[in-house]
């Protein structure tokens, strides 16, 4: 007799607990979901939790110094051009002029 979707359930649960998985949630945007994707299909892999979870733990096996430089995010650098110096200062001193008046 097939069991009933309770027992299946329960049974999934009960499986899980004794092997202390949690679900681990991950938002991502389009860009994002593309590389993981491309790495799937590069490495032959159908599952993404089975791809997320074999990059950690190869990632994790370089040890901090290989896997620290891999986890830095990317910094912007910002660059205000010479225009848009002398237009803030410009606005900047408009500002302490008005500051100063209401003094």
């Amino acid at each position: 007799m097939a069991m009933s979707q309770q027992a299946r359930d329960e049974k999934r649960r009960a499986k899980a607990e004794r092997l202390q998985e949690e679900d681990l949630r991950l938002k991502v945007r389009p860009g994002t979901k593309q590389a993981l994707m491309e790495l799937m299909e590069w490495a032959g892999i159908k599952e993404q939790g089975e791809a997320m979870t074999l990059m950690i733990h190869h990632l994790h096996a370089l040890g901090p110094g290989g896997a620290l430089p891999l986890l830095t995010p990317p910094r912007h650098e910002i660059t205000v051009s010479p225009a848009m110096a002398r237009k803030l200062q410009i606005a900047c001193n408009r500002q302490a002029l008005i500051s100063a008046r209401e003094d």
